[in-house]
């Protein structure tokens, strides 16, 4: 950890980054990465999401941010989604112990909210992790449907709303843009 307070004490606060535009990871992955431009070490934890992108690409070796991706959404069968389940909890079990470990001052939860809308974790669990944060983590959860009970446990709600898209004319996800 840096051992610098953060702007406005020693205390963290706690964002979501949600609703149904683009950006929600792109802003998590921008103020990780001003985070550690200042000296602060990141842990970054990915549910949904297991193959390469450029963000991981460009933070491979990087000193002060560490990701780590918690499975992929399968498509279909019951073994499939008891996988994904697993990875998920998995995943949740390894961004508490980073939460824990004082070794972080930034935490990013990336599409913990879909991995919460798709019942792979609980509300209760999340909620549970939130509690027991040290004061002087700063915490970040994305992805859309943020529930209820995370928006009014954050101190910052950012809500991604599409206005237009090039997706509604056809244009696929972009290697260097959208991943």
């Amino acid at each position: 950890m840096s051992g610098q307070p953060a702007a406005g004490g020693d205390r963290g606060y706690v964002h979501v980054y949600t609703g149904d535009g683009k950006g929600k990871t792109t802003a998590a992955f921008g103020l990780a990465l001003r985070a550690a431009g200042h000296g602060r070490h990141v842990f970054v934890g990915q549910f949904m999401k297991g193959r390469p992108s450029g963000e991981i690409n460009a933070l491979a070796g990087s000193p002060l941010i560490h990701v780590e991706q918690f499975g992929e959404l399968a498509g279909g069968g019951s073994r499939e989604a008891k996988d994904e389940r697993a990875r998920a909890r998995g995943g949740l079990d390894r961004a508490r112990l980073a939460i824990a470990s004082g070794n972080y001052d930034l935490v990013v939860l990336d599409e913990i909210d879909v991995a919460l809308a798709l019942n792979l974790l609980t509300v209760a669990d999340v909620v549970q992790v939130i509690g027991e944060r040290p004061r002087h983590v700063e915490l970040v959860l994305t992805g859309r449907e943020a529930p209820r009970p995370i928006v009014e446990l954050a101190d910052l709600v950012t809500e991604m709303r599409e206005v237009k898209h090039y997706y509604r004319q056809g244009v696929a996800a972009r290697v260097g843009i959208e991943y």
